[in-house]
C-alpha cells in the first residue's frame, strides 16, 4: 500500500530540553481493551511478548486513567486535550436519529482543538492509521473528513471519512470471505478490503511508508495507529480460532501483538527513529464483560468503576526516557489521557497559549524524570444511554464520578447514593466508606456536581428515567 505525503517560541515546561530534532511520537490507542489483558499486567491466558518488551524497555504506568467508558468521548479526550462533554461527545457517536435522541453531536466540532493540527501547525508530519469514530459513520455521511482535524493522511475503517481499509471475515471451513460493513464504502475511498485478522498489518503497513517519507523531508512526524482488532466481534486467522467469547479475545488480542511487532521492531532498529521516537501503548476504555479482562478492577466498558476508565499505560523512548528508568513501574502517577496533549506538546517544546486545556502537563512523569501526578482532580459522566451496562447486567450505574488524591466518589446527578472509596486500601472499590467519611462525601459531591453542572447536558436524566419505568 503506497501513500503519497505531502511536504509540508519554546517553552520548556519543566522537562529538561534535549538537543537534536524534535521528537517524533507514535499514539497506539488500542479499542476495546481491559487494565489486565496485556502479559506484562498480569494476564496469564495470552503472551504478549512485543508490548511486554516495549514495557521492559521503557516505563509501565498502572495508574493511568481514560476520560470515558465508552469510545468515541474516550477519543474525542485524547485528541483534543479537554473533557469530551465540551463538545458534546459523551457516547459513541452513532446514526443520526440516535445522536439526537441522547443528546449528543453526529461528529467533533472543527472549532475543537486537536494535538494533530497544533503539532501539524509546528512543522509535523501526521498520519492517522485506524479506527476513527468522531464523525462519519452509518448515515452521517456530511461529517468532515479526517484530515481536517490536522492530519497530512490517513486511513481508517467503517467509522469516519476517507480512504479505508474494511474487513472480511473467515470461519474455520469457509471456503469465501464474508463482508461487513459494506455500506462504509460509500463514505470514503479508496477501499481495500481485507481480512479483518490482518488488518493492524495493513494499518502499520500505510504508516511505515509514512514515516520513511517523513524521514526523507526531515520532518518530524506524529502518528495515530487505533486498531480494533479486540473489539467484538472477533476474527482471530482461521490457525487460531478458539472456543467462546474470552477464547476468541485472547487469540485475537495475541495476533494484534504479533502485527504490532513489524511497526515496532522497524522503529526499534533504526538508529535515528530508536533515539527520538516516543512510543505510547494504551486502550481507550475498558472490556466488554467476559471478553476482556480488568484485572483486579471492578466495572467494565460503559462503568464508571475503576475497570471502565482505567487503563495500562507503556511509554517506550530509550533516547527520550531517562534511562535509569528502562523496565521500571510506575505505581504513583494518577493522570489521564486528556493530560497527554499539552505534555507531548511540552516534550516537543512547542508553546500554544489559544488553547485551554483541561488536561495538565505531566511531561517529566512520561519521561521519568519524576512520579508526579496531575493536580486537578479528574471528572467522569457516564454515557446518557448507559445506566445499565447491558441488559444482560441490569444493575443501575453511578451517573458521576471523580477521584480526587487517593478518594474515588461515584454518585447520581443530584449527588444522592454516594459512593466513596479509598483507592489506596481498596482498588476493587468494594468497601463504600461514605457513611464514614461524611464530611470527604459532602465536599466532593459539591465539587463534582459543580462540574457537571458546567459541562453542556445530554440526555441521560430523561433516558435514565425512561429506563426506570
Amino acid at each position: 500500500m503506497k501513500i503519497i505525503v505531502s511536504l509540508f517560541c519554546l517553552l520548556s515546561f519543566g522537562v529538561t530540553a534535549q538537543a537534536g530534532p524534535p521528537p517524533n511520537f507514535v499514539m497506539v490507542f488500542i479499542d476495546d481493551m481491559g487494565w489486565g489483558d496485556f502479559s506484562c499486567f498480569g494476564n496469564q491466558e495470552a503472551k504478549t511478548p512485543n508490548v511486554d518488551r516495549m514495557a521492559a524497555e521503557g516505563i509501565r504506568f498502572s495508574q493511568f486513567y481514560v476520560n470515558s467508558p465508552i469510545c468515541s468521548p474516550s477519543r474525542c479526550a485524547l485528541t483534543t486535550g479537554q473533557y469530551p462533554q465540551r463538545w458534546r461527545v459523551t457516547s459513541y457517536l452513532n446514526n443520526q436519529r440516535d445522536n439526537e435522541r441522547r443528546g449528543v453531536t453526529n461528529w467533533l466540532d472543527p472549532k475543537a482543538p486537536t494535538l494533530a493540527r497544533l503539532l501539524q501547525q509546528n512543522g509535523y508530519v501526521t498520519g492517522h492509521f485506524g479506527k476513527w469514530h468522531l464523525g462519519g459513520q452509518r448515515d452521517v455521511d456530511d461529517a468532515l473528513p479526517i484530515k481536517a482535524y490536522g492530519f497530512h493522511e490517513t486511513l481508517t475503517n467503517f467509522e469516519g471519512m476517507g480512504p479505508k481499509l474494511l474487513p472480511l471475515t473467515l470461519k474455520p471451513g469457509s471456503t469465501m470471505p464474508g463482508k461487513i460493513w459494506a455500506d462504509a464504502e460509500r463514505l470514503g475511498s479508496p477501499v481495500t478490503w481485507m481480512l479483518r485478522s490482518s488488518i493492524t498489518t495493513g494499518f502499520i503497513d500505510a504508516a511505515l511508508p509514512f514515516i520513511e517519507k517523513a524521514a526523507a523531508v526531515k520532518k518530524p512526524f506524529f502518528i495515530n495507529l487505533w486498531p480494533d482488532d479486540v473489539h467484538g466481534p472477533w476474527w482471530p486467522p482461521v490457525n487460531k480460532w478458539a472456543d467462546g467469547k474470552r477464547g476468541l479475545y485472547l487469540a485475537v488480542l495475541e495476533e494484534m501483538d504479533r502485527q504490532f511487532g513489524k511497526l515496532f521492531d522497524h522503529i526499534r532498529s533504526d538508529r535515528e527513529l530508536r533515539d527520538n521516537t516516543l512510543i505510547l501503548i494504551c486502550s481507550d476504555n475498558g472490556p466488554e464483560p467476559g471478553a476482556g479482562s480488568a484485572g483486579p478492577f471492578r466495572g467494565s466498558k460503559t462503568t464508571l468503576y475503576e475497570g471502565g476508565t482505567r487503563s495500562p499505560l507503556i511509554v517506550w523512548g530509550p533516547g527520550l526516557i531517562e534511562k535509569s528508568k528502562a523496565g521500571s513501574h510506575d505505581e504513583s502517577s494518577v493522570f489521564a489521557a486528556f493530560d497527554l496533549a499539552p505534555s507531548l506538546l511540552s516534550i516537543a517544546k512547542i508553546e500554544s497559549q489559544t488553547v485551554a486545556f483541561d488536561g495538565e502537563n505531566i511531561a517529566p512523569a512520561l519521561i521519568g524524570q519524576n512520579t508526579a501526578s496531575r493536580t486537578a482532580p479528574l471528572f467522569w459522566r457516564r454515557p446518557p444511554d448507559r445506566k445499565t451496562a447491558s441488559d444482560k447486567l441490569p444493575e443501575r450505574l453511578p451517573d458521576l464520578a471523580m477521584r480526587e488524591g487517593d478518594w474515588k466518589l461515584l454518585c447520581e446527578y443530584d449527588g444522592t447514593k454516594p459512593q466513596l472509596y479509598d483507592l489506596a486500601k481498596d482498588r476493587g472499590e468494594s468497601i463504600n466508606m461514605a457513611d464514614q467519611y461524611p464530611e470527604v462525601v459532602l465536599r466532593m459531591t459539591q465539587r463534582l456536581l459543580a462540574w457537571h453542572q458546567s459541562m453542556p447536558p445530554d440526555n441521560g436524566p430523561a433516558l435514565a428515567n425512561e429506563s426506570a419505568k
